[in-house]
């Protein structure tokens, strides 16, 4: 008994200071990178070049650079050369080690931490270039400065050489050569998309520099270039340019208040949704902050206050709210301070109270002048106010009375609904399910306690073509706001959400494709919360059954069908084989459908092909309860996939472009998409 404590008191692990590890140098980057670049996925991939060309965004900004080039180039590695002054190379008086050296391999070490080198500058935390010398297999810092080239060159953050001259030059820049490190992302190859559509935004921001990307991994390179002079007037028209502007003129001011750069372009289109973008220091802040504060506070009251003045509005009407007038809006914010303080880790809210006072300061001053100079425009501006007050009040009526309904029946759920018995929301699930005969099928195969059905009647009203007032009278739409319990728009509360799986369950075909996409807008729209939160899935219900006998596999696309029939093949090869044996020793052979089937060719039409049975569902409707719930409702077996918004401004423009009044930019996407469609039902 003794000997057994002593046992497990050697087991047990101890906790002193030789258990305590110090994380020297770049060692935090390799142990934890998410930390630094967010995650090691395509993402965190694609941050290293954003970290190493925000450098360069600096220096530009800084007036040093007017060229940066990225080079996509064999074996994942990737280039990124600009014309600035250079990293120095001098001797560090504080690490004793070379300014380059230091910089590349120590966080939290720049120039962007005082003094007069940088001040504006997106990179402010100093960890930018050495995180992606850490994260790198290999590195190579190709420095032109003071009339010579220098180089260096690093292994997953350790210098593998000294700083050493290389040559002379006349001219001054940074170039940075990196090979991300196969063992810490899961994915190596760079999107060229990706690379392109980050640095075409960063050329917007920033007012006359020139970036180029070349694309060299393929035979012929490909090249792409930009270099905006208008700054974020032509950001605004890339933007807008699948929409109908209201506006004759569109409405630009860049100006420096009080040591801080304000940047501001919007203009108005015929759409209901505002559309908003804000930056600070050429970081794109999604949830806003204080400059976008100061601009909404600008807009209202300068509309209110010449509506008043030009008799556009009566002495007893309340006013224009912000909502009146940012309806059909889209608006670009930029500001470039010294100080940028941003709420939380992500950067995505800035909190300096001095750029609300800038912006609203600047804002008031130019629109002012832009409504005098445009009289036409500012009279299209506040008749699409006084349109929206209207609609406002009208919208209010009806979901007042949708809500009020709700309240004096008790919260009564719809008719249609057939609920979950749990009353917990994390364990609740919803599907919104297309027609009465899958909605028959998935209320009887479903697991009652946790999972609800709501089947819609037909498609739901399009809301990129609709106000909020006859949005609101549709009945499947009414239904589907009662049933997942957050009411909507201003009174929207995502802490009443019934469901914390909202799954969209439409047919696998072209109907059950156009449905989902309108349901799909309705959520983006007007339940946007939702989708951030992680509760809006699509279901994945298979396309195909394949089976041989009494063994089967669902399968969801043509390469598994295939797939699938080779598996059951060499399954009933190996029973046959099995089963020939046994005959060859007297055995008794239990003889099963699959091996009496008949071998007949698929087009033949009877769905059988070589011994195997090939059934394509057209509909959920078809599918009998029980498969339904073990293709696509079993928590155990199914495929959801998470809706996720990537990159909002253009989930935006597709939303209008696919959904939208303006039938023509909608007609050039299916041009220019028409070759790439695949299984479109006829």
């Amino acid at each position: 008994m003794a000997e057994k404590d002593e046992k497990k008191a050697e087991k047990k692990p101890s906790y002193s200071a030789k258990d305590i590890y110090v994380l020297e140098g770049l060692e935090p980057v390799r142990k934890r990178p998410g930390m630094y670049i967010g995650s090691t996925g395509v993402d965190g991939l694609h941050h290293l070049i954003w970290e190493v060309v925000d450098n360069s965004i600096d220096e530009a900004m800084a007036g040093h650079a007017k060229h940066i080039r990225v080079e996509l180039l064999p074996d994942n590695k990737v280039a990124v050369t600009d014309d600035g002054r250079g990293i120095p190379v001098e001797v560090h008086a504080q690490t004793k080690k070379s300014a380059l050296e230091t910089v590349l391999t120590t966080l939290h070490a720049g120039g962007k931490f005082g003094g007069e080198s940088y001040k504006v500058s997106g990179g402010l935390h100093g960890v930018g270039v050495s995180v992606v010398c850490a994260l790198s297999v290999w590195l190579r810092a190709e420095v032109s400065r003071d009339g010579g080239v220098y180089e260096q060159e690093y292994e997953r953050g350790v210098p593998k050489t000294k700083v050493k001259k290389i040559g002379s030059s006349k001219s001054t820049g940074t170039k940075i050569i990196f090979q991300p490190d196969h063992t810490i992302f899961s994915e190596t190859k760079f999107d060229l998309k990706r690379i392109v559509d980050h640095l075409r935004r960063q050329a917007f921001l920033t007012k006359g520099i020139a970036i180029e990307i070349i694309d060299s991994r393929g035979e012929v390179p490909v090249y792409h270039g930009f270099c905006f002079d208008g700054g974020l007037a032509s950001f605004l028209r890339y933007l807008s340019r699948s929409e109908k502007s209201l506006l004759d003129n569109l409405f630009y001011v860049d100006k420096q208040q009080n040591d801080m750069g304000v940047e501001v372009a919007f203009v108005y289109n015929d759409e209901y949704e505002s559309k908003e973008l804000s930056f600070a220091n050429n970081i794109y802040t999604p949830d806003g902050g204080m400059h976008m504060t100061g601009f909404r506070s600008a807009l209202t009251r300068t509309l209110n206050e010449y509506a008043r003045s030009n008799n556009l509005l009566k002495k007893e009407d309340d006013g224009f709210t912000g909502d009146d007038v940012r309806e059909g809006l889209t608006v670009i914010v930029s500001v470039k301070l010294r100080e940028p303080q941003f709420e939380g880790q992500t950067k995505a809210r800035l909190g300096n109270t001095e750029a609300r006072t800038a912006v609203e300061s600047v804002v008031g001053e130019s629109l002012k002048d832009f409504l005098e100079r445009n009289s036409s425009d500012a009279r299209r501006i506040i008749e699409k106010s006084l349109l929206a007050v209207k609609a406002r009040k009208a919208a209010k009526a009806a979901k007042d009375m949708v809500l009020r309904k709700g309240v004096l029946e008790g919260l009564t759920l719809p008719g249609k609904l057939a609920d979950c018995t749990s009353r917990s929301p994390e364990d609740s699930e919803l599907f919104i399910v297309e027609g009465d005969s899958a909605g028959g099928s998935a209320k009887s195969g479903r697991d009652r306690r946790t999972q609800a059905i709501l089947p819609l009647k037909g498609k739901i009203l399009n809301v990129e073509k609709s106000r909020i007032d006859k949005m609101l009278i549709n009945k499947e739409i009414k239904a589907l706001v009662v049933a997942i319990g957050t009411a909507i728009a201003e009174s929207f509360d995502i802490s009443k959400l019934r469901y914390h799986k909202i799954i969209i369950m439409t047919d696998a075909d072209v109907d059950g494709a156009h449905i989902r996409t309108l349901l799909l807008t309705l959520f983006y729209r007007y339940f946007r919360e939702i989708i951030d939160a992680g509760h809006l899935y699509i279901a994945q219900p298979p396309l195909f059954k394949v089976q041989a006998g009494k063994s089967f596999r669902y399968v969801f696309n043509e390469g598994a069908k295939d797939k699938a029939i080779d598996e059951l093949q060499a399954l009933k090869k190996e029973r046959q084989a099995a089963s020939a044996k046994k005959k060859a020793k007297g055995e008794e052979v239990e003889v099963t459908d699959a091996e009496n089937t008949e071998e007949v060719s698929l087009e033949t039409g009877d769905g059988r092909m070589k011994g195997i049975f090939v059934q394509r569902y057209k509909g959920l409707g078809e599918m009998n309860p029980q498969q339904l719930w073990e293709t696509t409702m079993d928590p155990e077996a199914r495929v959801l996939k998470l809706v996720e918004v990537g990159d909002a401004t253009e989930a935006d423009r597709l939303f209008s472009v696919l959904m939208g009044e303006t039938v023509e930019p909608r007609k050039k996407f299916i041009q220019a998409h028409a070759l790439s469609v695949k299984n479109l039902d006829i």
